[in-house]
């Protein structure tokens, strides 16, 4: 069983940037692919990026690409989510989550856990 906490979430301007954190416990971390998704008002739950086990491939949603950037540090047990150049359409709970079955497809499926979510507004 894997627990994921998000942090890093909050008020920023436009064109602003923001780090998201997830530390994970309870599990052995670099089984693992991990990944970024985010629910904004109103809207469903849609696949923001992923990555696989051990860093070295990276998936991305094509309303994000180019901004943001998705890492891990398996010594940690932590992933990140670096967002440059946000937009108020990126404005959303934005949820960490881990799967054993991959990285690449994640957007397709469900993962096996979720984090709690981190909220962040864009403003205009």
């Amino acid at each position: 069983q894997v627990q994921l906490v998000e942090s890093g979430g909050g008020l920023v301007q436009a064109g602003g940037s923001l780090i998201l954190s997830c530390a994970a416990s309870g599990g052995s971390f670099s089984y693992y692919a991990m990944g970024w998704f985010r629910q904004a008002p109103g809207k469903e739950r849609e696949f923001v990026a992923a990555i696989t086990w051990n860093g070295g491939g990276t998936y991305y949603a094509d309303s994000v690409k180019g901004r943001f950037t998705i890492s891990r540090d398996n010594a940690k047990n932590t992933v990140y989510l670096q967002m440059n150049s946000l937009k108020p359409e990126d404005t959303a709970v934005y949820y960490c989550a881990a799967d054993r079955r991959g990285a690449q497809g994640m957007s397709t499926r469900n993962p096996a856990y979720w984090g709690q979510g981190t909220q962040v507004t864009v403003s205009s």
